[in-house]
């Protein structure tokens, strides 16, 4: 008689555990979305230039939506349709949703931000960004066949007053930006002014009202590729703050 009470107890047991719902705090753990970062690659580029980004920072725990956008093809407020499109897709569920952006990528985050800023908005960490336009676009847009090549947005990334990254608010966000101080080839050193990654000076690169900014040994071009600029972007997005390290 006690064996078999003990069997039906036993019986109970693995029917209650499979049955019952399961304690609040399981189930909250189990809907829960990790926290997202979207990357947004440079006028030209692809979301190949971002993959060594998007590999860190998986690892890392994020789920990453490396996207990818026509630069070349349609203007800013086009851009920035596409993208809210997007984002509605993949993440309005997420905790948070972080940005990090390569040059134009920057931009054109600011821009929708500045339009359609999501309410779970996170941290933006912004490399190489010409936040105050860029010297190189400015000789691009002299030249027809560089504009055509480039596409409509070049001409608004140069350095008038009027130019889009002049036109923008600024931030309201908590922005972290990291630009490069290695020049590559000596034509960008002639054309733009002060300390630069050859195409955007370290003074175009900040952007009054961001929360921190810091500066690694890399060019333009190959910024995203970065270790020490993946060590920043990670820091940032955890704290709000770069390390208090050199380049």
């Amino acid at each position: 008689m006690r064996r078999h009470a003990d069997g039906l107890l036993a019986l109970w047991l693995v029917v209650a555990a499979v049955t019952l719902p399961a304690p609040a705090i399981a189930t909250e753990s189990r809907l829960a979305e990790p926290e997202t970062v979207v990357l947004l690659h440079g006028l030209g580029r692809s979301p190949f230039a971002m993959r060594h980004l998007e590999r860190a920072l998986s690892e890392e725990g994020y789920l990453v939506h490396n996207l990818g956008y026509r630069s070349t093809r349609e203007a800013v407020p086009e851009l920035v349709d596409t993208l809210h499109g997007e984002l509605s897709a993949c993440c309005t569920r997420a905790e948070k949703l972080h940005f990090v952006t390569h040059s134009m990528g920057g931009i054109l985050t600011r821009a929708y931000l500045a339009e359609r800023r999501p309410g779970n908005l996170g941290r933006v960490v912004m490399l190489a960004p010409p936040n105050g336009g860029s010297e190189l676009a400015d000789l691009v847009s002299r030249s027809w066949v560089l504009r055509r090549l480039f596409g409509p947005n070049v001409r608004e990334l140069g350095t008038d007053p009027g130019s889009l990254p002049n036109q923008l608010p600024p931030p309201d966000f908590e922005l972290g930006v990291i630009a490069g101080t290695k020049v590559r080839h000596p034509l960008g050193a002639m054309l733009v002014p002060g300390r630069s990654d050859g195409t955007v000076s370290l003074e175009s690169a900040k952007l009054e009202g961001m929360s921190d900014f810091a500066t690694v040994h890399a060019t333009h071009t190959f910024i995203m590729r970065s270790q020490s600029a993946a060590r920043l972007v990670s820091a940032f997005l955890r704290t709000g703050a770069f390390p208090a390290v050199g380049e």
